[in-house]
């Protein structure tokens, strides 16, 4: 019952998560990467490609092809130096960017790589983001430990490398408290959307595998598991495979203590550079609940049954999929706060918006076969041929259900909780809708992070389309969902708001800036 009230004020009373007075150390707070010590590393090359104009043919990549797509994928792309305004001392913040954004740019998430390359051992790595290498955490060929981990689900023999995506407590718990545990699972989200694009522009192919023997993967990496723990794993082959083989081998499942015994345990050092980390009980009990320990728990979320909408239909122009330099939409995607400026949005720009984002959405997975369960919910202003109103997007009929007529600005406005963006100036904002109970009845407490993943890999389609357009977004989850809910009448359909989006023109910042890229 405490964890089931976590989940709900984590969602619609985000104040009571966390305790009151709550002081962010910004002295002791610990770097945005992980640093291994005392390890063999490989240099990656930083002569990137300035241009990912078309997907590659399939091909199995090298050392130089993997360093590139790791780096467009995660890496460091430019620093950022800030005043804060209301810091006496006025002491600049520096923080190190990527192409995907992160909650406060904190980036709780790590990446590691089963790798089976011609030039290196074929072992177990850690992407080194601050030097862009690889660190060789354990070595050997681990193909039938981890196919075992995914319930065999994946021929992992063909598959070159396996992605696997962790999150670490600690990184954005000591500014965020509690409410941590909702941005981990989104930022997850957005890096596994990012991912899996770059996969599409290298020739990979991906599947995203989001049950598996927790305890299993991470004894594989040498995690502390109440400092770290994985939360999606992603092989990546180019060869054929099969993605979602039945999970019953013989009629036998696979335990994750069993699988612990056959390799031996490693602890490999690295730095955070915090010297004093406090506790997190609430993260580490929900990470617990959230946990698989057989596989005979891996199950397939039962598609609900769309309710008939008898709302007013807008049919939307058909218009061509997007052809864009993905290399210069990640170059050039901003978040803008206060820089948004209302300019008028054609109804083809609106009609590829939403389409692109939605048919670029689809994934291989093993939840459902690949159906997107979060959708797209918008208030639009200004927007041609399109009367203001709060709209749901059908993307099988593309189509825009009026559910709510008028200009909604002022009231999105009065349910956020932080007036760091003016909604005025907004024509789309954007609301990624999801079910209100978290797919619990299904993958029990482990749906949670799931939805959000879902989410900020819906919310990262979206961000790369509205850059592609000439507009920014910038992700918000302070905002009172349960009136946003009201606006769009969610409560009947048993789905809620998981995260604000808006989105619309800007102008230009005053800053100076460069990239980390010559």
């Amino acid at each position: 019952m405490i964890l089931d009230s976590f989940l709900y004020n984590l969602q619609f009373d985000a104040e009571k998560v966390s305790p009151p007075g709550w002081e962010v150390d910004w002295k002791d707070a610990p770097l945005s990467y992980k640093l291994y010590q005392d390890v063999p590393s490989f240099q990656l090359s930083l002569e990137v490609p300035l241009t990912l104009e078309k997907p590659e043919a399939p091909s199995m990549p090298d050392l130089f092809r993997l360093g590139h797509f790791l780096w467009y994928t995660f890496g460091l792309t430019n620093v950022s130096q800030s005043l804060d305004p209301f810091e006496p001392t006025l002491e600049p913040v520096q923080s190190f960017r990527r192409f995907v954004p992160s909650g406060g740019a904190l980036y709780p998430n790590e990446l590691y790589l089963y790798l089976k390359l011609d030039d290196l051992p074929v072992g177990v790595y850690h992407y080194d983001v601050a030097h862009h290498r690889l660190m060789l955490l354990r070595e050997g060929n681990f193909d039938s430990y981890i196919a075992r981990a995914l319930g065999n689900r994946c021929t992992i023999p063909t598959c070159f490398a396996t992605v696997i995506v962790t999150t670490m407590f600690w990184k954005n718990f000591f500014k965020y408290n509690n409410f941590s545990y909702r941005l981990q699972g989104l930022d997850a989200g957005v890096l596994i959307g990012q991912l899996l694009e770059m996969s599409k522009r290298f020739g990979f192919e991906a599947g995203v595998y989001f049950q598996f023997l927790d305890q299993a993967i991470n004894h594989l990496l040498g995690l502390a598991e109440k400092e770290e723990s994985t939360y999606a794993v992603i092989p990546l082959s180019v060869e054929p495979t099969s993605w979602l083989t039945p999970v019953n081998d013989g009629g036998s499942h696979f335990f994750a203590s069993e699988l612990c015994q056959e390799i031996s345990s490693i602890q490999r050092k690295h730095h955070i550079r915090s010297q004093r980390v406090k506790e997190y009980p609430m993260l580490l009990k929900m990470n617990q609940a959230s946990m698989m320990t057989s596989t005979e728990s891996i199950r397939h979320y039962q598609l609900q049954e769309p309710l008939i909408n008898k709302e007013k239909g807008f049919n939307l122009p058909i218009v061509n999929r997007l052809s864009y330099d993905l290399a210069a939409v990640c170059r050039n995607r901003f978040s803008p706060e206060m820089d948004y400026s209302l300019g008028r949005v054609s109804l083809s720009q609106l009609s590829t918006l939403l389409k692109e984002t939605m048919d670029s959405f689809t994934y291989r997975n093993d939840l459902n076969h690949g159906i997107p369960q979060v959708t797209l919910y918008s208030c639009l202003y200004n927007v041609e041929d399109i009367p203001n109103g709060a709209y749901f997007y059908d993307s099988k009929l593309h189509e825009l259900k009026l559910l709510q007529p008028g200009d909604h600005r002022t009231q999105l406005q009065y349910a956020m909780t932080m007036d760091n963006v003016n909604l005025q100036q907004i024509p789309i904002c954007v609301h990624v809708v999801g079910d209100s109970a978290f797919y619990k009845k299904t993958f029990s407490y482990r749906g949670y992070r799931i939805q959000q993943m879902e989410a900020g890999m819906l919310v990262q389609r979206l961000l790369l389309t509205a850059t592609a357009l000439g507009m920014g977004g910038h992700p918000l989850l302070g905002f009172d969902a349960g009136s946003c809910d009201a606006l769009y009448k969610l409560g009947v359909k048993r789905k809620t708001c998981l995260i604000q989006v808006p989105i619309g023109y800007y102008r230009n910042r005053p800053w100076l800036k460069g990239s980390l890229h010559s």
